[in-house]
């Protein structure tokens, strides 16, 4: 009986240090962590708007998630929305953040620029985990530049040779990615049109 109430007070002890050191651990990283979320995420925002100077937080985003929703994105999370502002203080047009969540491998999420006239500007990924040399593909600069200049309300992908001008080129073998970008994409575009782009300033 000694034996089993000297182990559990071992146990319990060992538990409450060890409790004690994660949370220690958890305080001395969570503004590193934070302050290089915080630079990816700039980093992405300079990406899609070169000439981005400045940006405002949109607060109040959950009918433009509602409105995600309804248009048939039920995998896309809108995670934030900004406004772009050039040095002039001269609005550019928004950057739209979002997550889908059937990627092959798991969530994407993506940062979209769509200047004032409904023309995507850049496209980022801040998170994907897909297959090494085929959904990871999305990732590479040639495939996230295909969005690059589309005006649209919405954006397909072909298997073959894109000829339309709101078409961009299916990765090989991963339409399953290509479609998660691509769904990411438009419904950034849907936050886009019920925002009304310019028009609301």
């Amino acid at each position: 009986m000694k034996k089993i109430l000297k182990d559990t007070l071992a146990l319990a002890i060992i538990t409450i240090i060890a409790g004690i050191a994660l949370g220690g651990v958890y305080t001395i990283t969570k503004e590193p962590i934070a302050k290089q979320n915080e630079k990816t995420k700039l980093a992405a925002y300079n990406s899609v708007f070169k000439e981005l100077d400045n940006y405002e937080v949109v607060e109040e985003i959950q009918s433009l998630r509602n409105t995600i929703k309804d248009s048939g994105y039920n995998a896309v999370e809108l995670n934030e929305v900004v406004k772009a502002f050039d040095k002039d203080n001269m609005l550019l047009g928004y950057i739209i953040t979002v997550t889908d969540k059937e990627g092959y491998g798991g969530n994407i999420k993506m940062t979209v620029g769509i200047d004032s006239n409904g023309t995507i500007t850049g496209l980022e990924l801040l998170e994907i985990s897909e297959t090494a040399g085929l959904g990871m593909k999305a990732a590479d600069k040639s495939f996230r530049e295909q969005y690059i200049g589309i005006k649209s309300d919405k954006v397909e992908y072909v298997k073959g040779n894109a000829s339309a001008d709101n078409e961009i080129d299916a990765i090989s073998s991963a339409t399953i990615t290509t479609k998660a970008v691509t769904d990411g994409v438009n419904a950034a575009l849907v936050a886009f049109k019920e925002l009304g782009g310019a028009s609301n300033e």
